[in-house]
């Protein structure tokens, strides 16, 4: 699989009315919002007369639901979807969300979609199947969230709030989940708030939960504020909103990943009610504070690394030109057999306008460098082109290590900046002039007072890995 740039596992949307809607379209349109947190495959489970209906396979959210011909079979009162970039499980169909849960009838009594990773998944599940607890998945940490919730249904009256408390005393790690029953939807965050989730309304009666504000905008919604962290929201048929939280752990605290900031998010999104268009902005203006270097214009890797040198054109009054032109139609994943074909995919994804390079003397920044295989050879093309010099900036710090909390990243061995420590290596491996990463206390000086999870720059991540 190609790819230079960490990805993030998935989104996930949930809207839940008393009414009938068409909550097909409904949940077309918040998974398209959030498809750039997961391009391959998707699947919702519809609530329909007091039955939970799912559909779910792999491939882009409109080519999946342009195959469903029966569309008015998924108008319902209430839905949950989720749009996957596989991390645990690997990429079978099996793994694909939503899970559900049937009863001795094999109606489908509860559903469930996550964004996220535990790191005692595998240990949970054992303890399950020596129980005679069936799982579908050949793995999945989704799978095991729900499996838990439903023995504690059993447990606990059918009490959906005590069967999440319940359950996520035992799990450990990221998570944002959305489950749906036949009389209610929940939603629900882990301690540390890595993952984002918030909710927001359709109209007095109709909640929505999204895990992007962009999810929201895309269905006429309106944001309310984000689900808190360690906090349960419960709606029900009785137009009831409920809000609890989670059993207190002790020592826990909130712990948001920057790099939904840097890169995951949608820039027209909010996450804890920061924008995230904003922050990429300062991180540029950051770096041209931070490393001042005369240039003739300012290129940005499209899409994410665009804001940030918008940003570093301000401050520093060279001006930005969109030099670099993507082409649209190609997805983060892109399967190729040769390494020598996977670096030449750089060509066919960006190609640049060739008249406003030569002679020039260029900054080209990008949200982050991972691998370093997609920067190098962006530096070939513009090399190629005519450029007289280049100047290459990281809109975030040197990515250190791997991310276990629901992100698919290389390891270690394959991160540049965790095999060259001193930056001139990078230089001369790039083959830049200069090369500037955005430093930790610019950082964090961007992203303010809330607290945040900077592991794969420092190595200290808020939940250890069993």
């Amino acid at each position: 699989m190609y790819f230079d740039k960490f990805h993030d596992e998935c989104g996930i949307f949930g809207i839940y009315s008393p009414y009938k809607v068409d909550t097909f379209s409904l949940i077309q349109f918040g998974l398209f919002a959030l498809q750039h947190r997961g391009q391959e495959a998707c699947g919702f489970s519809v609530l329909r007369d007091g039955f939970i209906i799912s559909h779910k396979s792999d491939g882009l959210v409109l080519d999946f639901f342009r195959k469903i011909s029966n569309s008015e079979c998924y108008y319902g009162n209430a839905v949950i979807g989720h749009t996957r970039y596989s991390t645990e499980g690997g990429q079978s169909k099996k793994n694909i969300q939503p899970f559900f849960g049937e009863d001795s009838y094999g109606k489908s009594i509860i559903s469930i979609v996550h964004n996220g990773n535990l790191v005692n998944a595998t240990n949970i599940r054992k303890k399950l199947e020596s129980k005679g607890i069936n799982f579908i998945s050949e793995y999945s940490d989704s799978e095991v969230i729900l499996r838990l919730i439903q023995k504690y249904l059993s447990e606990s009256d059918n009490s959906l709030e005590k069967a999440i408390q319940k359950t996520t005393i035992d799990i450990k790690g990221a998570y944002s989940v959305i489950v749906l029953m036949n009389n209610k939807m929940a939603a629900f965050r882990d301690p540390n708030g890595i993952r984002p989730l918030c909710y927001g309304m359709l109209n007095e009666s109709t909640y929505i939960f999204s895990s992007e504000t962009c999810g929201i905008d895309s269905v006429g919604g309106f944001y309310v504020r984000d689900v808190l962290p360690g906090e349960i929201i419960i709606v029900d048929q009785k137009k009831s909103i409920q809000f609890s939280l989670l059993t207190e752990k002790k020592n826990t605290k909130k712990r948001i990943c920057s790099f939904e900031y840097i890169y995951f998010s949608r820039p027209d999104s909010l996450i804890e009610n920061v924008n995230v268009y904003e922050i990429r902005e300062k991180s540029g203006e950051k770096l041209y504070e931070q490393h001042p270097v005369e240039a003739d214009v300012v290129i940005g890797v499209p899409d994410s690394g665009v804001p940030a040198s918008i940003g570093y054109s301000k401050a520093s009054g060279i001006p930005f030109k969109p030099i670099l032109v993507k082409n649209k139609y190609i997805g983060r994943s892109f399967i190729l057999p040769k390494q020598e074909m996977r670096e030449k995919m750089v060509n066919l994804k960006l190609n640049p306008i060739l008249d406003e390079i030569k002679g020039k003397r260029i900054v080209i920044i990008d949200d982050s460098i991972v691998r370093g295989t997609t920067s190098r050879r962006l530096v070939y093309i513009l090399r190629k082109a005519g450029a007289k010099e280049i100047h290459f900036r990281s809109a975030s710090p040197p990515i250190i290590g791997p991310c276990y909390l629901g992100v698919n990243t290389p390891s270690k061995k394959d991160l540049i900046s965790y095999n060259h420590i001193d930056k001139k290596d990078i230089e001369k491996i790039l083959n830049v002039d200069s090369l500037e990463f955005l430093s930790m206390n610019n950082l964090i000086d961007i992203l303010g007072s809330i607290h945040y999870c900077f592991g794969c720059f420092t190595g200290n991540y808020p939940v250890q890995k069993n």
